[in-house]
């Protein structure tokens, strides 16, 4: 092991901001605190007919995981044939659209539709030719009520009034690494060469490579995190650098590290290897992958960002984000939040 901070039990979860935070406020004193309508615009291709039934459900303390599972279930199908676009937290009230895969079973769909709404209601139904994956959504829009709030109310709404106009870091955030990192001790365990193999559905030892690919992905998000904020430190992550790898313009990237590394060049890519290369147990894993590099932007903008004050020290915001942008993340770039769904120690 090294000394760069990457060792089992010493990972950074706490990134720089980008002009440091105005106060203090406690997150999810209640589930209604949190909430998150997940938007599936166009992504979806709702078409009204197909072979996959589109339900948007409501669901207060259960994750999407337990929801898909109850769902094939319900449906009797097997877990693969349930679809959605991402993640919602468990400790919030969110609405997620999931898909059904019921080819030709149309008639029954008002019958299945009663037996879920027993589960969770059931605030909209259609029909689509395709499954739901990861980010086919068009954003999600948060409605967050922060408790306790400390700091100069003058301060804390220039702050936000940077984040409305500037946006924030795009840092994945710290849920993505587990308790204490822990997803990232488990990655370093890992023998790389194992991710490239494809196990049979159902065969033993299936689950173990779900959860290695867990782990594997929170290395890859945890040196993008690390590069963001060498961007954050030296002022440059709102700028695209010499280098940048197809960036649109006004839009910086940063590095989901592969095999090779990076497909940036030039400025941009001396600084990204050099980052990297102050960890290189995290860097190894890549070595036997055959995950291509990709670019992930490092600037999280909030859309229709507002805020108001229901008491002295209760703020409500409201704004919508992009699929894999964290809603806790750009609030951190102006308060340090108690998380209080994690228990007293915030831990």
């Amino acid at each position: 092991m090294n000394d760069s901070g990457s060792a089992p039990g010493h990972w950074r979860l706490d990134w720089p901001t980008s002009s440091g935070r105005a106060g203090r406020a406690r997150l999810k004193c209640f589930p209604e605190d949190f909430r998150v309508d997940e938007h599936l615009g166009d992504a979806g291709g709702l078409a009204g007919e197909g072979e996959h039934l589109y339900l948007l459900l409501e669901k207060v303390g259960d994750n999407t995981d337990y929801v898909a599972r109850t769902l094939a279930g319900l449906v009797g199908c097997r877990a693969f044939d349930v679809g959605y676009c991402g993640l919602k937290d468990r400790h919030a009230v969110t609405t997620q659209w999931f898909s059904l895969y019921r080819p030709g079973m149309e008639q029954d769909d008002a019958a299945l539709i009663e037996r879920i709404g027993e589960h969770w209601r059931v605030l909209s139904e259609t029909r689509a030719p395709k499954k739901l994956r990861r980010g086919d959504h068009a954003g999600n829009r948060f409605t967050i009520v922060l408790r306790a709030v400390s700091g100069d109310r003058r301060s804390l709404d220039e702050a936000l009034c940077r984040l409305r106009d500037r946006g924030a870091p795009n840092y994945f955030g710290p849920q993505r690494f587990g308790r204490g990192g822990g997803n990232l001790d488990k990655a370093l365990q890992i023998d790389p060469a194992r991710l490239n193999r494809r196990s049979k559905r159902g065969a033993k030892g299936g689950s173990q490579r779900t959860k290695n690919v867990l782990y594997f992905s929170a290395a890859r998000s945890w040196l993008f995190n690390e590069v963001l904020a060498a961007r954050v430190s030296d002022g440059s992550w709102r700028d695209p650098l010499p280098g940048e790898s197809a960036a649109p313009v006004d839009a910086p990237t940063g590095p989901m590290w592969g095999d090779g590394g990076t497909d940036a060049t030039g400025d941009q890519e001396r600084l990204e290897r050099d980052v990297v290369a102050q960890h290189p147990d995290i860097a190894a894993l890549f070595s036997a992958t055959r995950m291509k590099p990709e670019r992930r932007p490092l600037v999280a903008r909030p859309d229709n960002l507002t805020w108001c004050w229901l008491a002295d020290d209760v703020l409500e915001v409201q704004f919508q984000l992009a699929p894999g942008q964290f809603a806790t993340t750009v609030l951190g770039d102006v308060l340090e939040l108690e998380d209080r769904s994690l228990g007293p120690d915030n831990q």
